[in-house]
């Protein structure tokens, strides 16, 4: 009995400082609701916020100690006020994105590869997911999204997160919170830091996608490199070309170039990049000469169906709210992807006589890249044609065109990424529609507005360039200062041993 006593009242202590701070936080007064909206979103819809979460408190202050006061950082008066649905919506696509690299793409990717690289394909995913993430919370969130220059951010404005994440004023003796989110044309209803993880996200994925041009031969040490640099040169200046409030192509036109998701961004010039990767450093040794099938064809189905969920968070998180313009996104990518999957499949069975998994998963992933970057603007049905176009066109790019010129895009990241973005971006400008944006104007070619192509073709052509030039210069340098390919009896003898010494499988 004297036991149950004592673990009553521990529990007691325990639990009654948080009620007591509970009902003391359901005691405030809240503001009235606050219009939502998203970097694109921010063009188009506004929503009533639902209940608005109260500022934390600071702990109470010793007896001979001033209390410090919390403040919020101009131009928001008083406390500021988040949705909480928002701000869960948007955690939760954090995560999808981040799963999208790892387990999706290394299982995607390394089912594709040799059985001896498997796990060098699966460390490439999973160390960029450490390596991304810190060069995007240093510098590379304050380069995509600061500064009020058209064609280049401010590295220093965000630095280390500089503005980004509260912090105390000793000086005024306050804890200051900060504004939600970049000074878009509508405010945001998240945290800060908040949307600075999640486009955190496409950061750490886009150079991921870049290893399937050259896997099985190169150095994970030029890698890891090359990744950085190529961060920081080619997708930070796009991210703010696109998407920060001042970027010249988010303010070319009435609407801008439209891409909600990252098909510029993201890509094409991922899918590019991948295309110059697999010409500067040649062919895989025996290509052409010796059979290189997948080793393991359930891995990458298991992927594509991770790609597949994760692409939810990827295009609806892309809305920044809960909001009717995320279910929009979500359910337009759940219908190109379906779409996709039928197409390809159909594809090989009129030119092979048989389906395939793999081309399944691929028609899939075809259909994701086309509709991302007009999942905001388009709707579920011109989902389902765009994904179905991307899985015509993919299934061409990687099968005769690629035989054709001889390239070694070792797992297609061209051949799916780059013309899928490519494709994607063009038929935003043909699908957007004013319904789904919620615009009083015309927007697409489907609304009868064809100068909406322009800013589109301007997003391919601007994306393209940097990405050629910017991949040029950076393997010849990293080739030159420390080699890009792993010796031919590495790469013989695989990267999994040779780069980190480790196999796959071993069968006792």
């Amino acid at each position: 009995m004297l036991r149950l006593k004592s673990a009553l009242l521990a529990l007691g202590l325990l639990v009654g400082p948080g009620l007591s701070y509970s009902m003391a936080q359901d005691a405030k007064p809240t503001d009235p609701p606050a219009a939502a909206a998203a970097a694109e979103v921010g063009k188009s819809e506004e929503k009533p916020a639902a209940d608005p979460m109260p500022a934390v408190a600071a702990d109470a202050p010793k007896a001979d100690a001033p209390a410090a006061t919390t403040v919020a950082a101009a131009p928001v008066p008083g406390a500021i006020q988040f949705n909480g649905a928002d701000t869960a919506w948007m955690l939760v696509s954090c995560g999808l994105v981040l799963l999208m690299t790892s387990p999706g793409l290394a299982l995607f990717y390394g089912g594709l590869v040799r059985k001896k690289n498997i796990l060098g394909v699966m460390m490439q995913c999973f160390f960029l997911m450490g390596l991304m993430s810190v060069l995007w919370a240093v510098v590379g969130y304050s380069f995509a999204f600061g500064g009020d220059n058209d064609y280049i951010g401010d590295p220093l404005q965000y630095f280390c997160l500089k503005g980004v994440i509260p912090y105390f004023d000793a000086a005024t003796n306050t804890n200051v919170e900060l504004p939600p989110g970049p000074a878009f044309a509508a405010p945001l209803t998240i945290p800060h830091v908040v949307f600075m993880a999640f486009q955190g996200m496409f950061f750490i994925i886009t150079p991921g996608l870049i290893c399937g041009a050259f896997a099985e031969r190169m150095k994970f040490s030029s890698m890891c490199v090359f990744s950085a640099l190529w961060g920081l040169a080619v997708y930070c200046p796009v991210a703010h070309w696109v998407w920060s409030p001042k970027g010249w192509l988010m303010n070319c036109g009435p609407d801008g170039a439209i891409d909600l998701a990252g098909g510029t961004v993201v890509h094409i010039t991922s899918g590019v990049s991948a295309l110059v990767c697999c010409l500067v450093m040649g062919k895989r040794i025996g290509f052409n000469q010796e059979p290189m099938p997948p080793h393991n064809l359930t891995y990458t189905c298991m992927g594509a169906g991770l790609l597949w969920f994760g692409w939810f968070g990827f295009n609806g998180g892309s809305a920044v709210a809960a909001t009717a313009l995320a279910a929009n996104a979500v359910v337009a990518t759940h219908m190109a992807a379906a779409a996709g999957t039928i197409g390809w499949s159909l594809a090989e069975w009129l030119h092979r006589g048989k389906p395939s998994i793999l081309g399944a998963c691929s028609g899939a992933v075809a259909g994701l890249v086309c509709i991302t970057p007009a999942s905001g603007s388009a709707n579920p049905v011109s989902g389902l044609i765009m994904g179905f176009a991307a899985s015509i066109v993919c299934f061409l790019a990687c099968t005769k065109i690629k035989n054709k010129f001889g390239y070694d895009d070792s797992l297609d990241a061209f051949g799916v990424h780059g013309v899928g973005g490519i494709l994607g971006a063009l038929l935003t400008g043909v699908f957007a529609t004013r319904a789904v944006m919620g615009k009083d104007h015309a927007v697409g070619i489907v609304d009868g507005n064809f100068a909406q192509m322009v800013p589109q073709i301007y997003s391919v052509v601007a994306s393209a360039a940097i990405a050629i030039v910017g991949t040029v210069i950076l393997l010849k340098v990293i080739d030159g200062v420390m080699g890009l390919r792993v010796s031919q009896d590495e790469e013989r003898q695989g990267l999994d041993v040779t780069q980190h010494g480790e196999e796959g499988y071993i069968f006792l």
